[in-house]
């Protein structure tokens, strides 16, 4: 069978994983295809998560660090340029996971590293695990991606990922942290391209054939119409927050003028109802909040602006309506 071998030159994580979307979805399944890529500082979230809950999206942000949801489970992880990532793709009829952690193992070996694979995911030096992987299965095809932790920085794992303490009880899968090393630990000379090239030695070896690396840039976008909308989702504010699984949102303080139970339950990011409980006197304010936030996106600015509004038709209110602003937009940074 042909062997197929994609590099990217691009760091963007939208692009990187609408390239596995593509390569997964629109390549012809007639050959074993490696794909290697990288991606400048980003959070990357399982299908099935809550990036509330998963990591510091306020500190992400303001540090101008990606968030990127992949179509795959499986737990958050920190990327940065430490971090190599590598995506096979065979036929069904062809597939052999257990050879795709081999060349990964044979690579590794050629820098001076004995891996073993861990469980079902993993691999790991010693009791340390310097790589995880996710799977995702289709009739005609099966696709095994991971990543490899080459000089990550370890402290922006703790950095983003570690949420602040709300209370939301979420539906979907949470993050289990292990104990995590870098190659350079055990390689200091090891780096992205002469780990790429080991992989891209090892990938040849084990299938007895040979293949052209085919180079991927910002042009591939404009050449392949499918790729680019994959692009445009892996973008969008309504895929990497709007897909999280419903979850309930409940906060309490107590003011100069009253008490706030707070309850919010969120479905696609969007807030659907909202329970407040209150022994303030104005009975108004509190309808009037409880219509004012229901069908609104959760997301901050949106709030704060619905928020401001509210304030300006109501200026009587205005005072209150401050200080629950500032408190529950407080309680949503993440």
């Amino acid at each position: 069978m042909k062997l197929r071998i994609l590099k990217s030159a691009v760091t963007n994580p939208w692009f990187n994983l609408a390239t596995e979307d593509w390569i997964f979805n629109t390549l012809n399944p007639d050959s074993h295809t490696l794909f290697l890529w990288r991606n400048s500082e980003t959070v990357v979230i399982g299908r099935s998560q809550n990036p509330w809950v998963e990591c510091k999206t306020d500190k992400m942000e303001a540090d101008d660090v990606f968030l990127a949801r992949r179509q795959s489970g499986g737990g958050a992880v920190f990327h940065d340029l430490g971090n190599t990532n590598f995506t096979f793709l065979s036929p069904s009829d062809a597939y052999d996971q257990e050879a795709n952690f081999t060349v990964i193992i044979n690579a590794l070996q050629k820098l001076g590293i004995d891996a073993t694979l861990s469980g079902r995911n993993d691999m790991q030096v010693g009791d340390r695990k310097i790589s995880g992987s996710a799977f995702r299965h289709a009739a005609d095809r099966s696709f095994h991606h991971g990543t490899l932790l080459v000089n990550a920085n370890m402290q922006k794992l703790g950095d983003y990922l570690n949420p602040h303490p709300l209370k939301l009880k979420a539906k979907g899968i949470k993050s289990v942290r292990a104990r995590v090393a870098n190659l350079v630990d055990f390689n200091e000379t090891i780096n992205h391209e002469t780990l790429s090239d080991a992989i891209i030695e090892a990938f040849c070896e084990y299938h007895g054939e040979t293949a052209q690396v085919e180079q991927l840039d910002e042009a591939s976008l404009a050449k392949q119409p499918t790729l680019n909308a994959y692009y445009q989702q892996m973008a969008d504010w309504d895929w990497r927050f709007g897909k999280t699984p419903e979850f309930t949102h409940h906060i309490e303080t107590r003011f100069d003028w009253g008490m706030m139970d707070v309850h919010m339950d969120v479905k696609q990011a969007m807030i659907t109802e909202v329970v407040i409980f209150s022994d303030a006197l104005n009975v108004e304010l509190i309808d009037l909040l409880k219509n004012t936030l229901t069908g609104v996106k959760y997301n901050k600015p949106e709030i704060k602006n619905k928020l401001d509004d509210l304030a300006k038709a109501q200026p009587e209110l205005a005072a209150q309506m401050d200080d629950f602003e500032q408190w529950l937009v407080g309680e949503m940074e993440g």
